[in-house]
């Protein structure tokens, strides 16, 4: 892996191609690569669940486009907000349309009491997995997302997919595609130095207002 693979994948929407299909042998690979991700304990709680037929496609979307919808609902958007919306509606748009929607969960549900220490060990050995994904992805020449929406119906997906609702947790969705052609140039980023603090929090001024500000 090269590092420019880690400065070039992006949140892939627009640039997702509805129309060509993603061979299953392709998934595999990628889903092999994904389970050599670190987790605590070395557990290895990853599940996936790769969604091909178009009703339940269908269904899912149907759900996504709620869930996006609602969480818009009242919102007054920044202008700089205002393309990756255009984006996300996109995609709530046509997400049936993807050739592929992989589920990514993990066996458990989030703990109970909430502390930082079990959230962190509970999510932390999972997320990883999704970005390991999502390279291997980005490294066959497929594009992908990491989508929550759809969580707001997390029980009714599970039913729809015969996912044990009390003993897994459904953490992210990843619509998967070719891509189209586009830009694939480093990602704009805030410098690390300028938000990195040596022995101690960053106190520089920009340090401050990148930390305050929003993430893309």
């Amino acid at each position: 892996m090269t590092l420019d693979l880690l400065t070039t994948t992006r949140a892939a929407r627009k640039r997702l191609d509805l129309h060509r299909p993603v061979a299953d042998q392709d998934i595999r690979e990628c889903l092999d690569v994904a389970v050599h991700a670190p987790s605590g304990s070395n557990r290895q709680p990853w599940r996936f669940v790769v969604v091909r037929d178009p009703a339940r496609k269908s269904q899912i979307g149907e759900y996504y486009r709620k869930a996006f919808a609602a969480n818009l609902s009242g919102r007054i958007p920044r202008p700089d907000q205002l393309a990756d919306l255009s984006s996300g509606q996109y995609l709530a748009d046509h997400l049936a349309e993807v050739p592929a929607l992989i589920l990514v969960c993990t066996l458990g549900r989030p703990p109970a009491d909430s502390s930082p220490l079990r959230l962190a060990s509970f999510y932390g050995s999972i997320y990883p997995a999704v970005w390991n994904l999502q390279l291997a992805l980005r490294a066959k020449g497929l594009g992908s997302t990491l989508t929550t929406a759809h969580l707001a119906y997390e029980r009714e997906i599970a039913d729809l997919l015969a996912i044990p609702f009390d003993e897994v947790t459904q953490v992210a969705m990843l619509p998967v595609a070719h891509l189209l052609p586009g830009s694939d140039k480093p990602i704009r980023r805030t410098p690390a130095a300028e938000l990195t603090g040596w022995d101690g929090w960053p106190t520089s001024d920009r340090a401050v207002e990148a930390q305050g500000g929003s993430q893309r």
